[in-house]
Order: C-alpha cells, then sequence, then structure tokens
C-alpha cells in the first residue's frame, strides 16, 4: 500500500504542478503580448480558468493523500492516537462516498451541457480541426471538456480517501499502534522534513 500511495501522491503533485506551470505561462505570454504588441489570445483568458479548475481538483486529492486538507482539530487532538485512527477511518468513508457522489454529479453536468461552446475557445479548437483534420480537437472549445474537471475530481478524491482509508486500517492493525507513528503522523512528519519518503 505505501508504493501504491506513493505514487499517487506523485502522480497527483506532477498533475498539479504542470497545470499551475500552464497556467502562469500563459497568463504571463498573454500578458506579454498583451502590453507588448496590443494583441491579446483570443483563449488567453477564458483557457486558465478552465485549466485551474482541473489543477484545483488534483490539489484537492493531494492534500487529502497529505493530510494537509483543512481540518478541525480542537476535539481530534486530545484523543487517543487509535481513537483519532478510528475517527479519520469514518471521514475516509464519508469522504470516498463524497467523492463518488462528486463524480457521479461531475459526469450528469458535463454529458447534459457538454456541447456548449466556450465563446473564447472554440474559434480556436474550430481552427485546430481544420488545420490537422482531428475532429475530436472540437472538444477543446466545448464547455462538456473543461466540465469534466468535476468528475474527475470526485474520482481523485475517492481514490485518495480509499488509499488513506486502507493506510489508516493498517495502522489499526498494528498491535503497536500506540507507540508507533500513524499514517497521519508519518504524513506531517515527511511535511516537515523529519520522516523518509521510503
Amino acid at each position: 500500500m505505501a508504493t501504491l500511495s506513493y505514487i499517487v501522491r506523485r502522480i497527483l503533485a506532477i498533475g498539479c504542478g504542470l497545470i499551475m506551470a500552464a497556467v502562469t505561462g500563459i497568463i504571463l505570454f498573454n500578458a506579454l503580448r498583451r502590453y507588448t504588441f496590443g494583441l491579446s489570445l483570443t483563449w488567453g483568458d477564458e483557457l486558465p480558468v478552465y485549466l485551474s479548475i482541473y489543477g484545483v481538483m488534483f490539489g484537492v486529492a493531494l492534500s487529502y493523500m497529505q493530510d494537509r486538507h483543512m481540518r478541525f482539530t480542537i476535539v481530534t487532538d486530545f484523543l487517543k492516537p487509535a481513537t483519532r485512527e478510528i475517527l479519520f477511518l469514518a471521514m475516509d468513508v464519508v469522504t470516498f462516498a463524497c467523492g463518488v457522489l462528486l463524480s457521479w454529479s461531475g459526469y450528469l453536468f458535463a454529458t447534459r451541457r457538454g456541447t456548449i461552446e466556450a465563446s473564447g475557445l472554440i474559434a480556436s479548437a474550430n481552427g485546430l480541426v481544420e488545420k490537422t483534420g482531428i475532429e475530436w480537437l472540437v472538444w477543446i472549445g466545448r464547455m462538456g471538456t473543461w466540465q469534466f474537471a468535476i468528475c474527475v475530481g470526485g474520482a481523485l478524491l475517492a481514490i485518495a480517501a480509499l488509499i488513506r482509508f486502507f493506510e489508516r486500517l493498517g495502522d489499526l492493525r498494528n498491535p503497536s499502534h500506540e507507540d508507533a507513528p500513524t499514517a497521519s503522523d508519518v504524513v506531517r512528519m515527511r511535511a516537515k522534513g523529519q520522516a523518509s519518503l521510503d
């Protein structure tokens, strides 16, 4: 489970980083072009917004995997580690259910309204189709591609919750769980640089 968790964390971190780099690059390029040549890319304002939604969805799952999401710890800080892990197990189950429901609702949303054209992207998407002859590139200019981020985000959150659930379950099955650091503790120590990533 540790290897799977490590791989998923890396995929989420790389995905989130690449998306945010693309957003920054597009905004910078568009701003330089606008103020240097007085021209702006037609898709330069709209595409970063849609890409950011995907970036947030990757980031939500990554923060959950790392136990760095927002949480009120007024009660949990006073609990014994084993009791706290049981409470977190229940939280993982609820989060998994929310991720599945979010993914399903995102799928329904994207399929029902997916053919609506994104005003700033459709001309560029049609131009790509004409130049390349690849018909599916028209979906870059349709809202369904970008609304599907909700479906992807829900699925990633459900996967993250499932992995965390099994990590915590492994901690509870460890007979020395009172003394040994829990998966949550290890994640916090890694974030502070106090534990190895292996």
